[in-house]
């Protein structure tokens, strides 16, 4: 596994400032890295492993960036929690939880350890491999895209507000971040798989996993208010976000900065609860 060695380690383990952390499981792991989580592990070197990791993100007593990787998934879960609680939590990872230290970090961070020099990559006689660095993002491509289906689950609210029950817009009809859809007549804003030929496709492609189920974490459930779920899927050039008792946005790499909103029409309920039985839930 890359960045395994003792001296790698021990650098990261040396007084490293912690700035923040996150779960790379397969129901969480930053999306801006893969579709899926194998591909999520595979952009930081790791084996997917069953039960996931918790980076650890932050600075030596030099500066430098490191990634530590830990097999202690609970202990980054709490202190994620409490982070967002507003609550301070010490996270100190025991040295046996450690299993890579890699250089560099996967994510960007706007934060800095304070009284250590400004961030920066360790020096190459610290590490064995190349640092780690954010995927770009100043473009439209498939990270960008996954970002965007994040910002979309996190304010469900304020994305689905630009869309009336009663005027749907025909499955390829765009609606822009600052622009609610255009309406159509109630027979096209509500039939899922018309119009549009990249959402036509990406359809047909999740129906698809209902038969031969997808690397794990290419569907995703998490909470919902009231008895729904926040579905997530990921595919070949496009993602899915949706409410399993409400509609869907799709947002496609062909199509960049575009949210193509679709209707409940007769199939898309029956494709939604499918996807959620086989869809992978945080613990």
């Amino acid at each position: 596994m890359a960045g395994t060695d003792d001296e790698a380690v021990a650098a990261a383990d040396d007084a490293l400032y912690v700035l923040t952390a996150v779960l790379l499981t397969p129901a969480q792991f930053p999306s801006v890295l893969g579709d899926d989580y194998p591909e999520a592990c595979a952009a930081l070197g790791l084996a997917p492993r069953a039960d996931g990791y918790g980076l650890v993100l932050g600075q030596d007593g030099e500066g430098a960036r490191w990634t530590v990787v830990i097999d202690d998934v609970s202990l980054v879960a709490v202190a994620i929690a409490s982070w967002d609680c507003g609550m301070e939590y010490d996270l100190s990872p025991d040295e046996r939880a450690v299993v890579t230290a890699l250089p560099g970090w996967p994510l960007s961070v706007a934060v800095a350890a304070p009284g250590v020099p400004a961030p920066h990559d360790p020096p190459p006689e610290a590490a064995d491999q190349p640092p780690l660095s954010p995927p770009d993002t100043g473009s439209w491509g498939p990270a960008q895209r996954r970002l965007g289906a994040d910002e979309i689950a996190l304010q469900w609210a304020a994305w689905r507000e630009q869309i009336d029950d009663a005027d749907f817009s025909v499955p390829g009809e765009r609606a822009q971040s600052s622009e609610p859809a255009e309406p159509a007549s109630e027979d096209e804003g509500n039939a899922p798989n018309g119009g549009h030929r990249g959402v036509r496709r990406v359809l047909a492609e999740a129906r698809a996993y209902l038969d031969a189920p997808p690397p794990l974490g290419r569907v995703r459930s998490s909470f919902a208010p009231g008895d729904a779920r926040t579905l997530r899927a990921d595919g070949p050039g496009w993602s899915i976000v949706a409410r399993t008792d409400d509609i869907a946005f799709v947002l496609l790499d062909e199509e960049p900065g575009e949210v193509l909103p679709i209707g409940r029409g007769a199939e898309l309920p029956s494709l939604l609860e499918a996807l959620d039985k086989l869809a992978v839930r945080p613990l």
